[in-house]
């Protein structure tokens, strides 16, 4: 069980760094000056390279944690309130995941973008959802 875990937790901070990096892409596309193509163009092919090895990474992310919780029980079972706040949160996360090449395939397409400020706030929330997420593993409040 610990090299599962083991694998589960290397997976998920490769995971989160690529959560970490790709909306900071963001923030530079999104301040790219007008007629500055090769610029764009760079950032564009980095943030799909990311978002593809990010993904990449999701999937044993996920795998692991499946195994844990499925084949080793962890997280079920009564005074295990603090595992099904947990599973809403990866939910979160993968949402923000979809989000992410949602947005970047509107950076492809050329269409209306948001200010760079707005991509920094943002880039804030995987940060906040990877604290909660640890706090419930660690402290299990519930």
């Amino acid at each position: 069980m610990l090299w599962i875990k083991s694998l589960h937790i290397v997976f998920i901070v490769s995971w989160f760094a690529g959560l970490f990096y790709l909306p900071r892409i963001f923030v530079n596309l999104a301040m790219v000056p007008p007629g500055s193509e090769a610029e764009r163009a760079r950032l564009l092919l980095m943030a799909r390279k990311l978002m593809r090895f990010t993904t990449l990474l999701a999937v044993p992310a996920l795998v692991f944690g499946g195994w844990l919780w499925m084949g080793y029980g962890i997280g079920r079972g009564p005074g295990n309130g603090w595992m099904h706040a947990k599973l809403a949160l990866v939910l979160v996360v993968l949402g923000y995941h979809h989000g992410c090449g949602v947005l970047l395939r509107k950076f492809v397409a050329g269409g209306p973008m948001r200010s760079h400020r707005w991509y920094r706030w943002f880039n804030e929330a995987p940060v906040l959802l990877l604290l909660a997420i640890v706090v419930l593993v660690v402290v299990k409040p519930f």
